[in-house]
């Protein structure tokens, strides 16, 4: 049996990743009946209704639970940050299919989608991102508004900081410590240490240099 929740669900972004949150939301019983966007979506799916910006009728929308469905780490935050302080917490978004251990310590407005696995004493952050088919092992520590995208795989002790994103089919080894704001992109494999504000690609995974920061340094 499903349980009753007494509030609809507002959406804050709606597009291709909301579509992903709506499916989740339905799935897991929520009630969704409307969205707040910069504008009025010409293509409406799920037939919701537009309340407008959330900036505007955030304070207006007491009768309503939220959640911010948007991919990108700087904006989730900061549309989470800001209607949480007229609704409180937004509700987690967790599909029926995935699998979570007991011992998972969950923030809030997280998002885990269908067939992710997180297994025992993970800790999961503020509006973090657990994408389809995503593992998560056991004792990771993931921070506030990273995404873990399609198919990652994170091994046993792994710690990412804040607003980074795991690309898709990436793995992370046991015990790799990343850092704030840090890229790892599609596929690559990392096997060591990533520092804040870096980006690394490959198998196994390498600081990715830029065209004109490499000419630079050939330059010195």
């Amino acid at each position: 049996m499903k349980a009753k929740f007494k509030k609809p669900v507002v959406i804050i972004g709606y597009s291709g990743h909301a579509y992903v949150i709506i499916d989740i939301l339905l799935n897991a019983g929520r009630l969704v009946t409307a969205y707040c966007d910069q504008e009025e979506k010409a293509n409406n799916p799920y037939h919701l209704q537009y309340l407008g910006k959330e900036s505007e009728v955030a304070p207006l929308l007491q009768d309503y639970d939220f959640f911010a469905c948007v991919g990108h780490n700087g904006i989730r935050e900061k549309i989470h940050t800001q209607v949480s302080q007229f609704l409180g917490e937004p509700v987690n978004a967790i599909h029926p299919t995935a699998v979570i251990s007991s011992s998972v310590k969950l923030g809030t407005g997280i998002m885990v989608a269908a067939n992710a696995t997180i297994n025992p004493l993970v800790n999961l952050g503020k509006g973090v991102i657990c994408n389809t088919g995503s593992s998560i092992d056991h004792e990771c520590i993931i921070g506030d508004f990273t995404h873990i995208a399609p198919n990652a795989v994170l091994c046993g002790n792994v710690e990412i900081g804040k607003n980074s994103f795991i690309g898709a089919n990436s793995v992370i080894r046991q015990g790799v410590h990343i850092g704030n704001n840090v890229i790892v992109g599609a596929g690559s494999v990392v096997l060591t240490d990533i520092p804040d504000n870096m980006t690394y690609v490959g198998n196994p995974a390498k600081l990715l240099v830029k065209k004109d920061a490499a000419q630079k340094l050939v330059a010195a």
